[in-house]
């Protein structure tokens, strides 16, 4: 391929600009908002798991100690009845006076059995409560961070699109003022290249490898037309000779 020296020297522009899009677009792809909104956003999902799960905890433990306290009532309603009955000498009858005292004592030991059974349910109640509210306090302190990591990164993302625009345009422009096959075969090399299709010649060094030619290679790149597209030996980039300084 032949193709005069000052398109030549332009793909080096062309390379130039196309190193600072990937360079903006690597930028872009690794802001480091990026991977603590993505740990914050999996935080965030295993807190409203753990969430739901205190929430029902604590649902159940209000439905025990409402159980707990409807059991509680009617032993404290018959005692109360036991005890005026005793109190208003209502029952003379020397066995039902024992069998009333008797009972009398039995809900007076099952009433502390359910108070027992009430306390400890309304003990585990305050925990799991305090468990639920401490951990929507932790959703709501990440999503405030998070709502931070957001408009951080979008800020960031808006300034390199704009960046990134101004040197597409920029590129777009370069490759129109260049032969169409010689951008061409610059974008296969770069392709496969990792992004770098030409380098400069520099004494002996390619600037694309940054091998040095051998005497027999370079003997070959010096006795080239100028017009002619010279190819690295070494990694097969396109070598543009002239472009020191």
């Amino acid at each position: 391929m032949r193709a005069a020296p000052q398109a030549q020297r332009g793909l080096l522009d062309l390379q130039a600009v196309d190193t600072a899009i990937a360079q903006l677009e690597h930028r872009r792809r690794s802001l480091p908002e990026l991977a603590r909104i993505a740990q914050g956003q999996r935080t965030r999902a295993e807190l409203g798991e753990a969430i739901v799960a205190a929430r029902t905890v604590v649902s159940d433990l209000e439905l025990d100690l409402e159980k707990a306290e409807s059991d509680l009532v009617p032993v404290k309603e018959r005692r109360v009845r036991d005890q005026r009955r005793l109190d208003d000498g209502v029952v003379t009858d020397g066995k039902q006076l024992t069998a009333l005292i008797d009972e009398i004592e039995h809900l007076k030991r099952r009433i502390s059995d359910l108070e027992d059974i009430q306390l400890e349910v309304m003990e585990k109640l305050e925990a799991a409560t305090a468990e639920h509210t401490g951990l929507v306090e932790q959703r709501t302190g990440l999503e405030t961070s998070l709502r931070a990591l957001i408009g951080s990164r979008d800020e960031q993302v808006a300034a390199i699109d704009a960046e990134l625009a101004s040197r597409r345009a920029a590129r777009d422009e370069l490759a129109a003022g260049l032969p169409e096959d010689l951008v061409a075969l610059y974008r296969r090399i770069a392709d496969r290249s990792g992004g770098v299709g030409v380098g400069a010649l520099k004494g002996r060094r390619c600037g694309g490898c940054q091998l040095e030619a051998t005497p027999t290679a370079l003997a070959s790149y010096q006795s080239a037309a100028p017009d002619e597209v010279v190819r690295c030996e070494e990694c097969d980039r396109i070598l543009v000779r002239g472009a020191e300084g």
